[in-house]
């Protein structure tokens, strides 16, 4: 599940994470996402529409999806739900890439 890593290079937003715990923990989200949610052997690109406030998404919508019907835009709302956004605040976009090979 290393591969899931490749997913944080896909988000071109700047997030900050404070300590190796929190990285490791934030792994563990994504892999646990993932897994509950898609073949970890695919591959695919979510983009979701989302509301930034507090340091957290809310209100995320899936705008476009390159694997439809696998599960990958659950996968990425549930990554949403965990991903640390800094004091980015607004409407933002968060392209989601899940490498697959896992």
């Amino acid at each position: 599940m290393k591969n899931v890593i490749g997913l944080m290079s896909g988000i071109g937003l700047s997030l900050v994470l404070t300590s190796a715990a929190t990285a490791a923990s934030f792994e563990d989200s994504m892999s646990r996402c993932l897994s509950r949610n898609a073949n970890t052997r695919d591959a695919a690109t979510v983009m979701l529409d989302c509301n930034a406030e507090a340091g957290k998404l809310s209100a995320c919508k899936v705008v476009s999806d390159s694997a439809p019907g696998k599960g990958f835009d659950k996968a990425a709302l549930c990554v949403a739900e965990v991903l640390p956004m800094g004091a980015k605040t607004g409407q933002v976009k968060v392209p989601l890439r899940f490498p697959g090979g896992g």
